[in-house]
């Protein structure tokens, strides 16, 4: 039901918006079709449906939808058959249905009050609901009468309005059924009543029976009865008299109440049968009765009903009232029943009195008001309801709730007769009233116990005076004075009463109730009638003498006196300080031992008591003041008389009047100029409070204690209380202590004179009395004075050095002390004043004062500095201790601080220098403590132009003194910026920027050129800046988000250095550009509209004279609400339609969105400066697209602007903070569950291991995600460092924002792991991780100590998030940019320094803190960690790893980002074996592949592998899923020794093809178990990817003797046509001719014997259709191939010509051929003139070009492609090199090095013979050599043109990217024969290398190995490599570093590379034909090597081949043997 509620709360909110909620809703109640049926029953859901509806209809005013209206009166039409059970829902108990209506009812009751068309529709529906109910309620039904009484209860409740004829319809149904008694008048006398002289004491209850009427009924008796009745109403109150019996003893009291003398046992005894009469009625039958007076009341207000049948209703009001009284009279034990029977009888009959009376005064409402007729039945009922009423004071059962409810209703009803008529009613009530009153005040235990009934009585008496003062004055005085006088009206009181009894409660009471009444009325005339009577009777009668009546005369005179009346007010204060000073003489004396303790009770409660509220309630401020001076001299002539008192503490008689000084000094400023003698009343105060040991502790701050003493108390010596004063506990009472703490925010410094304010001594000498021991005289005393001021000091200054300072300075300093300390302890240290604070309102502008007096001794002068000292510990400490506060107390206590650090500023330009040393000093202090004071933009404003504005003409007069205040505020300023920048650069830049938006304050400052100078001054970069250590301007990601605020354009990924004035006027007029073009708008808009006048409008030139030409100094007109509706739907249009192009997948124009949101952002801002509240749901929205824009988008474009926009909010309007970070935290939780940018955990969005599958990686290939996954990572790198900005400026003030950051930690790592994977993320991650332990960190500092578990769990799930990053293997990623990689080494080298110092020293403490918690918890489930034995040291273990783990990443992140720098890092310590063993545990134990992945970041560690091999295969089944393992269990060993480890293959995730070809070699010898896993693998992947490893899966046919392989390549033929024909062509090449010479062992023949089989396989399982196809596809590039023997007899000069005649002769059959080498190009036909001869030692090579379309691409798009066809060569080593080469290439695209490799296709078609796909667009170096006799370098300016030229660098660049890559290449394939004819170059100047017929071990000249180098780089190679020829310049740095890198990268997967080749080692190629061709190849990976160690090799291997000599004499051999150019 509470979400329905909540739904229908919205919808009534906006019900147009949801329309469709309110269908649903309506659709859930119950059809009217139903409802209408015969038999009709809701369910659970209909009934909270229509309930849900009728809550709606109550808040809506108007709504067109009429469904709702009609579903609930077709509802109340079918009420009357919701009477029957079976209505309701099965189980629904009848307080449910109760419930039900009441709910319902309530919410009708409310909807036709604001609907008249739909009241009139619900009207006609109530008579007969309420009719069925009542008839319903009368039947014999048990169940359905129970239903319909809920109902009428419900209906009594919340009545809804109904018919006039159903009305009386509805009473007369009421009358009959609920047995009321109904009586018929014979006349008009007789509807006015019947016999009102029948009292109340002689009724019966008989008469109330319907069936009991009297048939004698006589008229003339009622009307003779009426008129002795009235006429004994009108006697006078003094002419008669009763005795009002009290607890059993009489006091006689004139009053009118002769008929009233029955005591409150009930009186008088009623004969039995009377009882019995009472008895016979059920208490079911009072509860019908209260029903039917309630409704019929209701009726009465509702409609007009006949006449007749009124007087029947009042007659019936009448009898029933008439009862009252002999009811109540009846005594408990007459009645049968007892107990709760009985209580519960009573209640039920008192509830229908309570009904009936009500029913009676409703039944008036009709009368006129001037009828003789009316007037007579207005008293008779005015009697009737005085009568019961008294019948109700003096009841046994006045005490229940119910009597007093049926009191409150009667005298109700008699007030409001009186009010509304007034005249003669009113004048008869007050004369009944009298005697009413003081009969409540007559009860004893109306002060004590229960008020009701005598509040009840001064609240009628209160309502009923204030309207007859303005009627008819006269009773009402009349009345009052009768009862003021009864006060002093003793009536033989002395012989009644003993009078050790005490005074009459009478008494006591009625003094009371007029000063109750005097207060409630406030009239100055009753004060004066009341006033005189209290002061002559305390000052000369009865109350002269302390006693009780002495106490309540004096409260009610205080009372009295708060009303403000200035003569009462006078007197009183006057009296009661003259009892208060007379009270404190005569304690001590003799006289005092017999004295009352209602003395003592005078002076310690009831005076301060009266003297408190006297304060509390004086409005008029000139009184106040009065009342201040006349208190602070009261408490003067206190303290000087009780410091006489031998033996007493004078804290007694001072004490209790600090309550209401404190209340009186409340509003009092002490900064205003303050009257002297004020002032000396003030220090005279504070004087006696140090003396008497009243001031709370100061020592350490010391909450008050409990009370020890709030009474006479005797202490030891004054030193005693001075330092116990000092140093604690507290001997008073503790409101005494917060007396003091409010004293002090009202008390103005206590410099009485400003030049020798402490040289007098004798004025302070005076304040001691001559009679007392404690004078100046006793050097005692003085000691212990100046020892206690020494500890109140906290020692600063020593005894000693207070030997010149007397006792009475030492008691004064000591009361400076007091007063200062408790002033900042006490709030912070805010002084009285105006609400809004600021500098002025801070205490150090007080405590200051004390170091403006000159000439000072030094003494003093030490003391008061260290008052200030501890001043200033006292504000801190109240800051410190307020850390946790949230809502308003934060804001009050940040605001305080404020205050503080900006008077401090100001202070810096006093005149006295140690006034500016001490601000120095302290603003310094603050400034650590409190780091928020850094952003704050007040004391931003006051840093940077408030110091000069605020000097006096004093100082301005003084040069010199100009020149020292300039230079120590131009060195705070520098201190104070580059701190904060250093802290939150973001932050820091927006809020300088909006100092620099406003131009008017730049106007003001005189001295705006030294801070331009300033801040020209600080830089900030990416770079290396002044800051060091861990500060948060050292992460990058907070740099680059600094970058984006600074508003400068700056990409973040780049390096950068800026300066702050030039961003910031940059970005500042920026800023009022957009502001400027808001304001523009608005005034033309308005203008245009006529809506007000334009003004002059606003001009702007640009650069920093728009700042000074103070554009926007006056205050922006009112906005016009059109306006701001139409700009406001225009930006949220405008943000959406962003939104929607970047959801479609295009692109953002960057310069728009950016403008577009800073327009949006100005307008945003412009609005909440102008207060205006119009349309906050708009703006609201607007604000959260702000938000949300830049994170939808997120591009690092996108978040830039973001970053820019956010800052300018949270710096322009710090109150949205938090709804700014809220916003921002629920959409950086959406990209988490999105999984977008770093939390894009899918394996595509992984990089280089998604790229790589399944070929090197393992795991199914992905396709490749449409957005960058980088982009997006870069943008929440550029967020994050935000976040950090903010968490600086938060952490220490915002409870609100740290959690909600904490929100955003929570859902970063609410899972295990959520993270992208991609090494582009390791700087980001990692950032994001800091800020987790940042904030963790915060449980120490305060404001989260709350949350510590939290704090805990929260920082065990960033630790196993990021022990998860090592999860993955380490891999590398480049963005070919220099500083993205120096940035991701520097974010997690912050990181490491981070978790090694700071982390781990906070780790210890909280360690120990928590240990009740976490740290000795063992043996427990850990929610985040699972099982653990003991959490403290495996906590420590996880660290330890973490930190080696960190300190590795960032080592490998270095040596990427920096790879020429050759330093080795000498950094780590030595780890011991078992420390890696420790490793090696706790790593498997919190996620094995953590584990795994260690092995491979220290591959040459034994035991470390050793280690993880013994727990992989002791946890073999939890690691199914790990391929990574497989290593680790599944090795040649295992497979000699057939493993049961070898069992789990089958269940084993799949590995990766590389991994997979390892276990096909000669090795694992063919093992079932790893040949069944291997072939799975390989099914797993499409065909398509493994054709790649043809070659090898051909040659893995020799070692398959279970013929696993060739089953598996059969299978796969048969799902691919492309890898059928590949492999049949492999096949085909590995056969050996005849001729061939190679000889064969008995191995190789059954190979070759079992080639051609498998072919003729595949063929036999051809379908048709593929065997059609594979005849075409091979019969056609067989006639291609075959022409190379048809030329081969002919002349070279005619071979191009045969080629085309050959050419010719072929035709192509069918669209589906294609290209062997190029299975995705489909060949269209042959170009017959392109075919050309190659020249060759063999037989001739021919080059044909083809005319091909892509498969999957336009059909119509014919491009050219050319193929070399080799007869007579083996092609299969050229295909074992171009593997490696295209797997380099592969590696080097996924980890974004930007290296250029072209491992162009071959394809060996049969023996000796091939197809080779031509590099395009090339050219030999020999052929470029033919046309031009120069170097490479003057090829490349002949080309490209000279060098420098755009075209000629990006040559350049091309041929460094290309050679690099084939440097990488060379070195792994060791490639020989690298003569010019082997080196292509195309056309944009990248080199490709061919023909690798000697590559590993083999060389040409019979493996002489001429070619020493590892790669070829020949000095004309250099020269474009290096133009400075001694390898420094930029281009060969580039060169080496994509070299390393490139290398780095490749060895990452070295053994899928090594596999590879391995595979091939028994083809019998010429590679493998000596030596060790795979060991060297491992060699040439150094895997033993670290990264750094690597990447020096790599530089070793280049400064090797740069230009080595062995490169030359090669190419000139090849010159001289074969002609080729060199």
């Amino acid at each position: 039901m509470e979400s329905l509620i909540e739904l229908c709360d919205l919808i009534s909110q906006n019900p147009a918006q949801f329309a469709d909620k309110l269908t649903w809703l309506c659709n859930r109640c119950p059809q009217p079709e139903a409802l209408l049926a015969g038999s009709p029953r809701v369910s659970h859901t209909q009934i909270n449906a229509i309930l849900a509806i009728s809550r709606f209809l109550s808040k809506t005013l108007d709504h067109t939808d009429n469904r709702p209206k009609s579903l609930i009166l077709t509802f109340f039409r079918s009420i009357p058959t919701s009477f029957h059970p079976s209505f309701w829902p099965q189980s629904f108990p009848n307080d449910s249905i109760a419930s039900f209506f009441t709910d319902f009812l309530a919410y009708v009751s409310k909807s036709v009050e604001s609907d008249p068309d739909f009241s009139v529709d619900v009207a006609g529906f109530v008579g007969e609901a309420v009719v069925a109910a009542i008839g319903n309620n009368a039947g014999e039904n048990w169940e359905s009468s129970a239903i319909s009484r809920v109902f009428l209860i419900a209906l009594t409740k919340n009545f809804v309005p109904m018919l006039p004829e159903d009305g009386e319809k509805l009473i007369t149904c009421l009358l009959d059924q609920f047995n009321l008694p109904v009586q018929v008048p014979s006349s008009p006398i007789e509807r006015i009543g019947t016999n009102s002289g029948t009292s109340s004491s002689q009724s019966s209850p008989l008469s109330n029976n319907v069936n009991s009427h009297n048939s004698s009924y006589n008229a003339h008796n009622e009307l003779s009865s009426m008129v002795n009745d009235l006429s004994q109403m009108s006697v006078s109150s003094s002419s008669a008299s009763t005795t009002v019996v009290v607890n059993g003893s009489g006091v006689t009291w004139k009053n009118g109440l002769e008929t009233m003398g029955v005591g409150l046992d009930g009186g008088g005894v009623l004969s039995r049968q009377q009882v019995a009469s009472f008895e016979e009625e059920s208490v079911e039958g009072y509860e019908k009765q209260e029903i039917a007076c309630k409704l019929i009341g209701h009726v009465l207000d509702c409609v007009r009903i006949d006449n007749k049948l009124l007087d029947q209703v009042r007659l019936i009001a009448k009898k029933q009232l008439q009862s009252l009284s002999a009811f109540l009279k009846i005594r408990k034990r007459d009645w049968n029943e007892q107990g709760q029977l009985l209580k519960a009888r009573i209640s039920a009959k008192l509830s229908v009195y309570q009904a009936a009376a009500r029913m009676k005064v409703q039944s008036l409402a009709s009368l006129d008001v001037d009828g003789k007729t009316s007037k007579r039945l207005l008293l008779e009922t005015l009697a009737l309801l005085m009568d019961a009423a008294e019948a109700c004071l003096l009841s046994v059962w006045r005490k229940l709730r119910v009597c007093e409810e049926l009191f409150s209703s009667l005298l109700g009803g008699i007030a409001q007769i009186a009010v509304t008529r007034g005249g003669q009613p009113m004048r008869v009530l007050l004369i009944r009233l009298k005697p009413l009153v003081l009969a409540a005040c007559a009860q004893a235990d109306t002060w004590g116990g229960s008020q009701v009934m005598f509040e009840i009585v001064m609240k009628t008496s209160c309502q009923i005076i204030e309207s007859g003062w303005t009627k008819d004055r006269a009773p009402v005085d009349t009345f009052i004075s009768g009862l003021a006088s009864s006060i002093r009206e003793r009536n033989d009181y002395d012989e009644q009463v003993d009078k050790k009894q005490g005074v009459p409660a009478v008494q006591l009471n009625v003094i009371r109730l007029l000063a109750d009444l005097t207060v409630s009325v406030n009239k100055s005339e009753v004060v004066d009638m009341i006033l005189p009577l209290f002061i002559e009777s305390l000052e000369e009668g009865d109350a002269s003498t302390p006693g009780l009546l002495r106490l309540r005369l004096l409260d009610a005179v205080s009372r009295i006196a708060s009303l403000g009346f200035e003569k009462s007010y006078r007197e009183t204060v006057v009296l009661m300080t003259r009892s208060y000073l007379r009270k404190l003489s005569s304690v001590g004396s003799a006289e005092s031992k017999i004295l009352a303790a209602e003395a003592t009770t005078e002076r310690v409660e009831t005076l301060p008591a009266g003297f408190l509220l006297i304060a509390s309630r004086l409005k008029d401020m000139k009184m106040r003041s009065d009342y201040r001076h006349r208190l602070l001299s009261l408490c003067s002539d206190v303290g000087l008389a009780a410091e006489s008192k031998s033996g007493r503490s004078g804290a007694d008689f001072l004490g209790p009047l600090l309550l209401a000084v404190a209340e009186i000094c409340s509003d009092f400023d002490p900064t205003v100029e303050v009257e002297p003698s004020l002032l000396k009343l003030f220090r005279n105060l504070w004087f006696y409070v140090a003396l008497f040991g009243l001031a709370p502790p100061i020592q350490k701050m010391q909450q008050p204690t409990k009370s020890v003493s709030t009474t006479l108390n005797s202490v030891g010596s004054m030193g005693t209380i001075a330092l116990q004063a000092v140093g604690g506990p507290y001997m008073w009472n503790a409101q005494w202590s917060s007396a003091v703490h409010q004293i002090a925010q009202g008390t103005p410094p206590l410099v009485v004179s400003s030049v020798k304010w402490l040289e007098d001594e004798l004025e302070l000498n005076a304040l001691h009395n001559p009679g007392s021991r404690r004078g100046n005289g006793n050097e005692k005393s003085a000691s212990t004075q100046r020892s206690a001021l020494s500890a109140a000091l906290g020692g600063r200054v020593d005894i000693a050095a207070m030997n010149t300072i007397s006792g009475v300075k030492a008691t004064y300093l000591l009361a400076v002390a007091f007063l200062e300390i408790i002033r900042f302890s006490s709030n912070g240290g805010i002084l009285n004043g105006v609400d809004s604070l600021s500098a002025s309102r801070s205490s150090f502008s007080c405590v200051f004062e004390y170091l403006k007096t000159p000439n000072l001794i030094p003494a003093v002068f030490q003391c008061l500095t260290a008052i200030v000292h501890r001043a200033f510990e006292a504000a801190v400490f109240w800051l410190e201790d307020r850390i946790t506060e949230t809502g308003n107390e934060a804001n009050v206590r940040e605001s305080t601080l404020f205050s503080h650090a900006c008077f401090l500023i100001k202070s810096m330009s006093q005149r006295e220098e140690h006034i500016r040393d001490i601000s120095v000093s302290l603003l310094t202090q603050l400034r650590d403590k409190f780091p928020q004071v850094l952003w704050n933009s007040s004391c931003l404003d006051s840093l940077l132009f408030s110091v000069h504005n605020d000097s006096t003409s004093a100082v301005i007069n003084d040069p010199a003194l100009i020149v020292s205040i300039r230079s120590l505020y131009q060195r705070i300023v520098r201190e104070w910026i580059s701190i904060s920048l250093s802290y939150a650069p973001c932050t820091s830049q927006g809020l300088l920027q909006e100092k620099l938006c406003k131009a008017n304050t730049w106007q003001r400052t005189q001295q705006t050129t030294d801070v331009a100078s300033l801040l020209t001054e600080i830089r900030i970069g990416n770079g290396k800046n002044d800051w060091t250590g861990i500060q948060t301007a050292n992460i990058p990601a907070v740099m680059a988000a600094a970058a984006a605020a600074s508003g400068a354009n700056l990409k973040s990924t780049e390096a950068f250095n800026l300066e702050v004035l030039s961003t910031g006027i940059v970005s500042a007029t920026v800023k009022c550009n957009h502001t400027g073009e808001i304001a523009g708008m608005r005034r033309l808009y308005n203008s245009i509209g006529g809506f007000q006048s334009g003004g002059t409008p606003t001009g702007f030139s640009g650069g920093l004279q728009r700042l000074i030409s103070g554009a926007f100094s006056q205050q922006p007109p009112a906005e016009d609400d059109a306006f701001n509706e139409m700009l406001l739907n225009k930006f949220v249009h405008l943000l959406q339609q962003f939104v929607c192009i970047a959801e479609k997948g295009g692109e953002v124009d960057k310069s728009q969105f950016r403008d577009t949101c800073s327009q949006a952002t100005a307008f945003l801002l412009s609005n909440l400066a102008s207060g205006s509240k119009s349309n906050v749901e708009g703006f609201a929205q607007l604000l959260r697209l702000l938000c949300w824009c830049p994170a939808y988008i997120s591009t690092p474009d996108s978040m830039e602007t973001g970053v820019f926009i956010w800052t300018w909010l949270v710096s322009a309007a710090p109150q949205l903070g938090s709804l700014v970070l809220a916003e921002l935290v629920d959409a950086w939780l959406w990209t988490i569950d999105t999984k977008q940018g770093v939390f894009a955990h899918e394996v595509k969005y992984s990089g280089p291991a998604a790229k790589l599958r399944p070929q090197l990686a393992p795991g199914e290939p992905e396709s490749q995600p449409v957005i960058d996954p980088v982009e997006q990572i870069m943008a929440h790198r550029i967020w994050v460092g935000f976040f950090i900005d903010r968490f600086e400026v938060v952490r220490h003030n915002s409870v609100e924002q740290l959690l909600l950051l904490g929100r955003l930690l929570q859902g970063t790592t609410k899972s295990p792991w959520n993270f992208s994977c991609h090494p582009a993320a390791t700087g980001t991650f990692f950032t994001i991780m800091l800020l987790g332990l940042k904030f963790c960190s915060c449980h120490s500092q305060g404001n989260l100590q709350n949350f510590k578990i939290g704090l805990q769990l929260l920082e065990d799930r960033i630790y196993r998030a990021c022990l998860g990053w090592f999860a993955f293997e380490p891999e590398w990623f480049d963005a070919n940019n220099v500083n993205f990689a120096q940035s991701e080494a520097q974010s997690v080298s912050v990181f490491v320094h981070y978790i090694s110092n700071d982390g781990q020293s906070d780790a210890r403490g909280r360690g120990h803190e928590n240990g009740t918690y976490l740290a000795e918890t063992n043996d427990q489930y850990h929610p985040v960690w699972g099982q653990m034995e003991n959490y403290a040291a495996g906590r420590e273990k996880r660290r330890q790893l973490l930190l080696m783990l960190c300190q590795n990443e960032a080592d490998r992140l270095e040596v990427w980002a920096q790879p020429t720098n050759s330093k080795e890092n000498t950094s780590w310590p030595k780890i011991s074996t078992e420390k890696w063993i420790e490793y090696a545990r706790t790593a498997f134990s919190v996620d094995p592949r953590i584990a795994l992945c260690l092995v491979s970041r220290f591959p040459t560690n034994t035991n470390l592998k050793a280690e993880v091999t013994q727990l992989v295969q002791s946890h073999i089944l939890d690691l199914r899923c790990i391929p990574e393992a497989l290593p680790y269990f599944v090795t040649p060993k295992a497979v000699d020794e057939d493993s049961v480890l070898l069992q789990q293959l089958p269940h084993w995730a799949a590995c990766s093809i590389t991994q997979a070809l390892e276990f096909l070699t000669p090795a694992y010898k063919g093992h079932p178990r790893v040949m069944a896993y291997v072939l799975r693998v390989l099914e797993s992947y499409p065909p398509e990817r493994v054709t790649f490893f043809m070659p090898q899966l051909v040659q893995s046919l020799r070692y398959d003797d279970g013929r696993l392989v060739e089953g598996y390549l059969l299978r796969a033929a048969q799902r691919s046509d492309v890898f059928a024909h590949i492999l049949i062509w492999n096949l085909q090449g590995e056969t050996i001719t005849s001729e061939s010479k190679e000889v064969s062992s008995g191995k190789n023949i059954s190979f070759q014997a079992l080639l051609p089989v498998v072919r003729q396989h595949i063929i036999d399982g051809f379908t048709p259709k593929a065997l059609d196809l594979f005849q075409r596809e091979f019969a056609f590039f067989d006639k291609v191939t075959s022409i190379s023997g048809v030329l081969y007899p002919l002349p070279k000069e005619e071979r191009r010509a045969g080629i085309r005649r050959e050419l010719e002769k072929i035709e192509l059959e069918g669209e589906d051929l294609y290209l062997p080498t190029a299975p995705n190009k489909l060949v269209r036909g042959i170009r017959v003139d392109s075919g050309i001869p190659l020249q060759s030692a063999a037989k001739v090579p021919i080059m044909v070009t083809f005319n091909v379309v892509d498969r999957c691409g336009d059909r119509k798009d014919v491009k050219p492609e050319a193929c070399i066809f080799k007869v007579g060569d083996d092609c299969r080593q050229d295909v074992l090199a171009l593997q490696v080469i295209a797997l380099l290439r592969d590696i080097f695209e996924a980890v974004g090095v930007n290296l250029y490799l072209f491992p162009y296709d071959v394809l060996p078609t049969g023996p000796e013979r091939g197809i080779v796909e031509v590099v395009p667009n090339t050219r030999s170096r020999s052929q470029m050599g033919e046309t031009t006799d120069g170097g490479l370098y003057e090829i490349f300016q002949q080309d490209y043109g000279p060098v420098g030229s755009p075209s000629f660098e990006a040559a350049r660049k091309n041929f460094i990217i290309s050679s690099a890559g084939y440097a990488v290449a060379s070195l792994l394939l060791q490639p020989k024969d690298r003569h010019n004819g082997n080196l292509l170059f195309d056309n944009v100047g990248r080199l490709v290398h061919i023909d690798f017929g000697f590559i590993l071990e083999t060389s040409p000249g019979g493996n002489m190995r001429f070619e020493s180098a590892h790669f070829k780089l020949s000095h004309e190679m250099t020269q474009l490599l290096d133009p400075s020829g001694v390898m420094k310049s930029e281009t060969w740095l580039q060169f080496v570093s994509l070299c390393v890198k490139g290398y780095l990268a490749a060895r990452r997967y070295m053994d899928g590379i090594i596999n590879t080749v391995m595979m091939m080692l028994d083809s019998g190629l010429p590679c493998f034909s000596r030596g060790d061709p795979i060991g060297n190849l491992r060699k040439r990976f150094h895997p033993e090597m670290s990264e750094r160690e690597a990447a020096n090799f790599m530089i070793r291997v280049c400064t090797d081949a740069y230009n080595k000599w062995t490169t030359a004499g090669y190419d000139l051999i090849q010159y001289i043997q074969q002609g080729i150019e060199k």
